[in-house]
């Protein structure tokens, strides 16, 4: 009996109580410890994370920052790419232009019902109006004395070897031949204009000459675009012993003598008084032409001249003579004094209000201001003073003297018909208009009278579509619409110039720009403008042809010299 109490009141050692299945699913399982066998503990996940701000992973609500080395790293990758496919994109583009326009396509043959268009001349006027011209309608002859298109602005670097002939002369044909119908080119002089008679005369003067003679065509339309030559003022001596800088020959001339003068000072010994005229170079005429090409002469001397003749380098000499007051009259005065204090610095002598009266074999007699006469010995004399119209010219005012009445070029009315000439057409230097004579009038008359003629050939267009519905009693509404299309064709605007500004080089990497702003002018002259004006004639340029020999040449300059 008592030993059952006492074991009644002993607590019970024996198995505990089991607890519901679902408690146990949820419940943390016992340690390990109290365990034989090894079990995984259920810990919720909470329970692992560390603290914020702690171990090596921070919270999921702040983003780690990548190191300065991640991202250059990323940024240099993504510059690679771009870079790379610009490259690509763009070599693949210069190879297509390149090749388009190294491959002409087939031409329309010639079509006798067509009007016959005659452009004489293939200067700045004639090869705008080509370019833009729509020969479909029209059967085309072109008539110059040279087979190619020359970059006048650039030809002063020509002279010293900054630009190579090549770079900066434009094929004729490379740009008749792209066009839709045949154009014919003929590399000759033309002789005579005959304007009742309609017709065009000229002749082949080159040094290789065939058995042909001179040749006499008909034309319909006639675009006179002959330019001009050099303007002498009758000064005895210039043609005989002065260097003109107007073709692509007398930069090659100016070149070789400029050369020859070096050499020769440089011979075995020459006195020093022909020394120093030899090395004296004299540029007449103050004008850009003058202007760049002082410029180029300077640029030459600095860069090149005294690595390789350092004997002769010290004794070159460049004088400026100009018969008003100030050089570059087309420009803002800020822009003439910066250009004349340039020259100061760069030592090159500006002779202003100083006429030339005769010039010598060796020596050019001037009178100054004072009315004093001197001559100034040179080596090399550069005659840059303007233009006058040529003998051809003369010939077809002469025939029209009842209306040509301007001594200075033909005179046309304000859609740059000839006056006194049915279907004659002149642009550029030839004509006596209140433009200056520049290449950028003429770009922009030849543009467009392109434009003109362009309205021309959708008139005879639409007036053949017009007979043609009228014969086969076609519906009065189309005959209405070919009526307006026709009517659209005939009204035509009369020439404005925009004047895009004037821009010259001065030498020592300096350039001076004029350019117009709404009712003002920008004057800017340094560095800058150099660079502008590079870029605004490589832009000028007509074909990517010659855009990359410029920029080619000028890398050469920069790496190798002249």
């Amino acid at each position: 009996m008592a030993l059952r109490q006492l074991v009644r009141a002993r607590p019970l050692l024996a198995r505990p109580a089991i607890a519901p299945r679902s408690a146990l699913l949820t419940a943390p399982r016992l340690s390990a410890a109290f365990t034989s066998t090894p079990q995984r503990l259920d810990v919720p996940p909470q329970a692992y994370q560390t603290p914020p701000g702690e171990g090596p992973n921070p919270p999921q609500n702040q983003k780690l920052k990548p190191s300065f080395s991640a991202r250059t790293g990323k940024f240099a990758k993504t510059f690679g790419r771009v870079t790379l496919v610009v490259l690509l994109t763009a070599t693949g583009a210069f190879l297509y232009v390149t090749q388009t326009q190294n491959s002409p396509p087939e031409q329309l043959p010639v079509d006798t019902k067509k009007p016959t268009l005659v452009v004489l001349g293939s200067g700045w006027g004639a090869t705008s109006f080509l370019k833009s011209l729509d020969t479909e309608e029209f059967n085309v002859v072109v008539i110059s004395p040279r087979n190619y298109f020359l970059f006048t602005p650039l030809l002063p670097s020509v002279t010293v070897g900054t630009l190579e002939p090549r770079s900066i002369i434009q094929p004729t044909r490379y740009i008749t031949r792209h066009k839709k119908r045949k154009v014919d080119v003929y590399e000759a002089e033309a002789q005579e204009v005959d304007p009742i008679k309609k017709t065009v005369t000229f002749q082949d003067l080159s040094d290789v000459r065939g058995a042909a003679g001179s040749v006499t065509i008909p034309y319909d339309y006639l675009v006179y675009a002959v330019g001009c030559e050099n303007q002498t003022f009758g000064i005895k001596g210039v043609n005989e012993h002065a260097c003109f800088l107007k073709e692509l020959s007398d930069a090659d001339k100016i070149r070789t003598k400029l050369l020859d003068c070096i050499e020769t000072a440089s011979f075995r010994d020459q006195p020093q008084d022909e020394v120093d005229r030899l090395m004296h170079m004299v540029v007449v005429g103050g004008g850009p032409t003058g202007v760049e090409y002082a410029g180029e002469l300077h640029d030459f001397l600095i860069d090149d001249l005294k690595k390789w003749y350092p004997e002769v380098a010290d004794r070159l000499r460049i004088t400026l003579i100009e018969a008003l007051p100030n050089v570059l009259p087309a420009f803002s005065k800020q822009l003439i004094q910066y250009t004349e204090s340039t020259f100061a610095e760069n030592k090159i002598d500006v002779l202003t209000r100083t006429m030339v009266k005769d010039v010598k074999e060796a020596a050019v007699v001037v009178q100054d201001a004072n009315k004093q006469i001197r001559e100034i010995p040179y080596g090399l004399l550069v005659w840059a003073t303007g233009n006058t119209s040529r003998q051809i010219t003369r010939d077809l005012m002469s025939k029209l003297s009842s209306v040509q009445t301007q001594r200075r070029g033909l005179l046309v009315d304000d859609y740059l018909n000839l006056l006194g000439a049915e279907g004659v057409y002149a642009v550029g230097d030839c004509t006596a208009t209140s433009y200056a004579p520049t290449a950028q009038v003429a770009s922009q008359q030849g543009i467009y009278l392109a434009g003109i003629f362009q309205k021309l050939g959708q008139k005879a267009k639409f007036e053949r579509q017009l007979s043609e519905l009228r014969a086969t009693a076609a519906a009065p509404e189309e005959i209405e619409a070919t009526v307006k299309k026709l009517n659209r064709a005939a009204k035509l605007t009369p020439f404005h110039y925009s004047h895009q500004g004037s821009l010259a080089y001065i030498g020592s990497e300096k350039a001076i720009a004029d350019l117009p702003l709404f009712n003002g002018n920008v004057a800017s002259g340094g560095g800058a403008a150099m660079l502008f004006w590079r870029s605004a004639y490589v832009s000028t340029l007509y074909s990517v042809r010659n855009r990359t020999l410029v920029l080619a040449d000028w890398l050469k300059v920069k790496i190798f010299g002249r």
